[in-house]
C-alpha cells in the first residue's frame, strides 16, 4: 500500500498537468509573458525546444536517485538528463545542442525541479559556444523562468534568464518537449 500512494500522487499530478497543457498548448499564455518579458536592445534571444525522453530504447532522461520508498516523482528524486535541442517542435526536426546535467524534484509540497544543466550548442553561430542554467522549475506553471548563471565560447561572461513553456507531455511515459526562450546579454 505504502508504494501505490507515491505511483497514484504522481499520475495524479501527470494527469492534471497534461489537461492545464491542452488549454494552453497554443502558446497565448506564454507569447502574453514573452511580451512582458522583452530584453534590452543588447540582449540575445535564443529560441529552441528540449526533448526529455524517458521512455523507450536510448532514452535522453534516465533516473538516477529515487528516495526508499520513493518514485520518481518524490522529493530527491534525480534525473540525468543529455536531452536534443531543436530549431523546431518536431522531435525529427535540425539538433542544435544538447542540453546536459540533472534535474532534482526540490520541493515536498509540489512539483518542482531544481534544474542545473548546460545548453551546449553543435550548430550555426553559437556552435561550440554554452550556456549554463540553474534555477527552480515548478512544472505545473504554464511558464517558468531560470537564471542564465555563465557561459562559454560567444557566450562568455553570459547572464540572463531562460523561459521554459511544456508544449508536449506524455502521461505514461513522462516524455515532453518545452519551448525554451532565453534571453542573454554579456559585459
Amino acid at each position: 500500500m505504502a508504494h501505490f500512494l507515491p505511483h497514484t500522487l504522481f499520475t495524479f499530478y501527470l494527469i492534471i498537468f497534461s489537461v492545464f497543457l491542452n488549454k494552453s498548448i497554443d502558446g497565448f499564455f506564454f507569447r502574453q509573458f514573452i511580451r512582458q518579458t522583452k530584453g534590452t536592445d543588447s540582449t540575445r534571444h535564443l529560441h529552441f525546444y528540449f526533448h526529455d525522453i524517458l521512455s523507450g530504447k536510448n532514452p535522453t532522461a534516465v533516473n538516477i536517485l529515487t528516495p526508499p520508498g520513493g518514485s520518481i516523482a518524490s522529493f530527491g528524486s534525480t534525473i540525468m538528463i543529455d536531452d536534443a535541442l531543436t530549431e523546431e517542435q518536431d522531435s525529427t526536426s535540425k539538433v542544435i545542442g544538447r542540453a546536459q546535467g540533472f534535474y532534482s524534484v526540490a520541493s515536498q509540497s509540489e512539483l518542482a525541479f531544481l534544474m542545473v544543466m548546460t545548453f551546449s550548442f553543435v550548430e550555426g553561430e553559437y556552435s561550440g559556444s554554452t550556456l549554463s542554467i540553474l534555477g527552480r522549475n515548478p512544472v505545473m506553471n504554464g511558464v517558468r523562468e531560470m537564471a542564465v548563471v555563465g557561459g562559454t565560447g560567444k557566450f562568455r561572461f553570459a547572464r540572463g534568464y531562460a523561459l521554459a513553456h511544456t508544449v508536449w507531455f506524455d502521461a505514461f511515459t513522462g516524455d515532453a518537449t518545452v519551448e525554451y526562450n532565453v534571453y542573454v546579454s554579456q559585459d
